[in-house]
């Protein structure tokens, strides 16, 4: 066979050339652009790993200053509540004045009342029994056709009225 009998001539160039190129192609990929693609990947990662810890920083100063604004929140809150109950206090108090005060004017015009209708009364027991005398007189002297003192018979009134 005539093919085979060239391969020991083309054998040797072949495996030459073949050296040649994958040398060549070591030197240019491996020693020239491998490393580029390394310090680029290992740039890539230092870069990744230093924003994943400004992230975290930024986070945990996030934190912080959340807790702060809640620390103030709740400060804010306890002087309101503070505030709040304090007026609620003062209002109390100035609404206990009023009430105490109303009750004064109340009690007064409950007294003033009191002693009108007392005089009423009085007025009314007088006109009563000045009414009961005189009809106690007319009585007497048209059926009886007696004519009596008037301090008698108001006497006499008087002490009916008040034992009955």
């Amino acid at each position: 066979m005539p093919q085979i009998a060239q391969l020991g001539e083309f054998y040797s160039s072949q495996i030459f050339w073949l050296l040649v190129f994958f040398g060549i192609t070591f030197f240019v990929v491996g020693r020239g652009m491998v490393p580029k693609v390394m310090d680029t990947v290992a740039s890539r990662d230092k870069q990744i790993a230093d924003d994943l810890k400004a992230a975290e920083q930024a986070r945990a100063a996030a934190d912080a200053e959340e807790e702060a604004w809640r620390a103030r929140e709740n400060a804010n809150r306890a002087v309101a509540q503070g505030l709040i109950a304090d007026a609620r206090a003062k209002a109390a108090a100035e609404t206990s004045a009023r009430l105490s005060a109303a009750q004064g004017v109340i009690d007064a015009r409950v007294v003033e009342a009191e002693t009108r209708i007392a005089q009423a009364r009085r007025s009314a027991a007088a006109e009563i029994e000045d009414v009961a005398a005189d009809a106690t007189r007319d009585i007497l002297s048209r059926v009886a056709g007696l004519s009596l003192d008037e301090a008698a018979v108001r006497a006499a009134v008087k002490e009916n009225l008040v034992h009955g």
